[in-house]
């Protein structure tokens, strides 16, 4: 199984390059943003929690997501892989997710971590706030969650690189140039662990 976490800050374009990974590698996407605006949406107990936690610029509690991780891998267990986007979050989700992974015989292929600048940041996640509608797309909150992955997120590069599994990429530049190097990042990555 080709396993990726597509890592990054909020507004590093995670969203747009999975899309562009199933597409080339037919994987299934395991977005905790999605599942968790899918519960918002459905206002759910925990689409309630999550939303005051979320538009507040704070992490869903660990035990949330993973349960709501383990559901989704436990009823997909056949096919050529995941695409994590969004996840793992924390050290700890990254622990339960390498043990979720051996529970399932399988483990992380690669983390692909999307380097782009926070003053770019910034002006991305606004202009997604102005067209989407989103809550938690305005200048506070936004700088306040780039606060809280630098402290408690940015760590979990840390976790897949002592693995020999974290690949950094320039997200700057055109989808289809960010799109080349995370390829090419993969590629790399399948080529060293057959040889």
């Amino acid at each position: 199984m080709l396993n990726i976490i597509l890592f990054g800050p909020p507004g590093a374009g995670k969203g747009t390059q999975s899309e562009k990974l199933i597409e080339r590698y037919g994987l299934l996407h395991v977005s905790t943003g999605d599942l968790l605006r899918s519960e918002k949406a459905n206002k759910t107990e925990l689409g309630l929690l999550a939303k005051k936690y979320i538009d507040e610029g704070h992490l869903v509690p660990d035990e949330v997501v993973i349960g709501m991780i383990r559901n989704k891998l436990s009823g997909n267990l056949l096919g050529p892989g995941y695409i994590f986007d969004g996840f793992p979050r924390t050290v700890v989700q990254a622990h339960e997710l390498d043990k979720l992974m051996t529970e399932l015989g399988t483990e992380i292929t690669i983390m692909v971590s999307l380097e782009v600048d926070e003053n770019e940041l910034v002006k991305r996640l606004l202009k997604r706030g102005e067209t989407s509608g989103r809550s938690d797309d305005n200048e506070e909150t936004v700088r306040k969650r780039l606060e809280v992955y630098n402290r408690e997120t940015s760590p979990v590069a840390s976790h897949y690189s002592r693995q020999g599994k974290l690949s950094v990429v320039n997200g700057l530049g055109t989808v289809s140039e960010i799109f080349d190097r995370i390829c090419n990042a993969v590629s790399d990555k399948l080529k060293f662990q057959v040889g």
